[in-house]
């Protein structure tokens, strides 16, 4: 573990409004690294840097903007990025009884049920990363999420359902139940019961929705990070690669396991470390996983995604968490995912790096490479 005193720039909330079983633990932070290719893209000399920040989805956000170009108002740019933020938890918030997808949970049917474009958008990608990863991953585990008291009844009394009681629960879970259309823009629930939880990809897709406003804003050097999913372009002010901190998960303190720098791409982290509960010297994770209908159990502590898009990078970190050390790392080796492992072993951790992200670390100019169905793109040189 490296210690290092830094100056952190997020810090996520765990108990949240918007996080139901799907937690992000890690920490964001921006250093300085040097890196001959973000040299070139920016210049050597300190430029100026803009940065937001504020409450959102339950959580905080942290915008970071370096040279901006000529006639952009930072404000109106704060502006533009808090009316999508709020627009994204209006149709993806879980505990908001108006937002569109609580409509669309309470509509207890089997026809089509129209939906914004962003919400197929979302659902759609949450259904192929549930097949690609065999249901590790799947947005309608919000029965047991409920039945384990990790959902909104968070605050009720903790309690070990019985199997009875999971059963009848899993009865109501299954992404292979849905199907999503994008045009017209609409979802339909092969069971009326299913309820979705979007808590475990919508921060990612809300990073991304930031990153891609900036860029058609002419902003070419950003840090975005939503409750810990993050998404980076370009450089610091300092002309640097933009540097960002893995927390060590641990339970009571605050440590940065390693660092990785980043020139282009988003990152995601899901841990069981800070949010559980534990009976007769047990401790039951908030990580539900949806084929056994219990929390995960095994010794995976937190993993680490990155991916060209934060969406993508959040659902993966999730379901490599659910699948655990062995099944997660042999998936991330099979997609070539730069991955990072932290799995607990006597009174630390031991890392296991994927190869996908050995070789981001050894070019952090790299552009990584994107799941699509069962299929991986590779990275290439920026």
């Amino acid at each position: 573990m490296t210690n290092l005193n830094l100056r952190v720039l997020r810090v996520s909330v765990v108990n949240t409004p918007f996080r139901n079983s799907f937690c992000r633990c890690g920490v964001a932070l921006c250093l300085g690294l040097c890196c001959s290719a973000c040299s070139r893209l920016a210049p050597s000399t300190p430029q100026r840097l803009t940065t937001f920040s504020g409450p959102t989805m339950g959580t905080r956000y942290t915008v970071k903007l370096v040279d901006l170009p000529t006639g952009v108002d930072p404000e109106t740019i704060r502006q533009e990025i808090e009316r999508k933020l709020d627009h994204i938890d209006a149709l993806m918030s879980t505990y908001d009884p108006d937002s569109e997808l609580s409509r669309l949970n309470r509509f207890a049917d089997t026809e089509w049920f129209s939906v914004s474009h962003e919400m197929a958008r979302v659902i759609g990608e949450a259904v192929r990363i549930g097949q690609l990863t065999g249901g590790a991953f799947d947005i309608t585990i919000g029965p047991l999420v409920n039945l384990w008291h990790f959902g909104p009844d968070k605050d009720l009394p903790d309690r070990i359902p019985s199997p009875e009681e999971i059963t009848r629960a899993k009865s109501n879970v299954g992404f292979h139940n849905i199907e999503v259309r994008l045009s017209p823009p609409a979802v339909r629930k092969k069971r009326p019961g299913l309820c979705i939880d979007l808590s475990g990809i919508a921060k990612g897709f809300a990073v991304d929705q930031i990153a891609e406003h900036l860029e058609c804003r002419g902003i070419e050097n950003y840090f975005v990070d939503v409750g810990g999913d993050l998404r980076v372009k370009g450089c610091n002010q300092r002309g640097k690669p933009w540097n960002v901190a893995i927390e060590a998960p641990l339970a009571d303190a605050r440590a940065i396991q390693r660092t990785v720098p980043l020139v282009h791409g988003a990152m995601a982290t899901s841990g069981d470390y800070r949010n559980y509960f534990e009976q007769n010297d047990i401790r039951y994770s908030h990580i539900i996983d949806p084929r056994s209908g219990k929390p995960i159990s095994h010794k995976l502590a937190s993993v680490t995604v990155l991916d060209s898009r934060c969406m993508r990078a959040d659902a993966l970190a999730t379901a490599l968490m659910v699948l655990g050390p062995k099944a997660g790392y042999e998936l991330a080796l099979q997609q070539s995912l730069p991955a990072l492992f932290l799995v607990k072993s006597g009174a630390g951790f031991v890392e296991k790096v994927s190869p996908g992200l050995k070789s981001v670390l050894a070019r952090p100019d790299s552009r990584f490479g994107q799941v699509v169905g069962m299929t991986i793109l590779h990275a290439s040189k920026r």
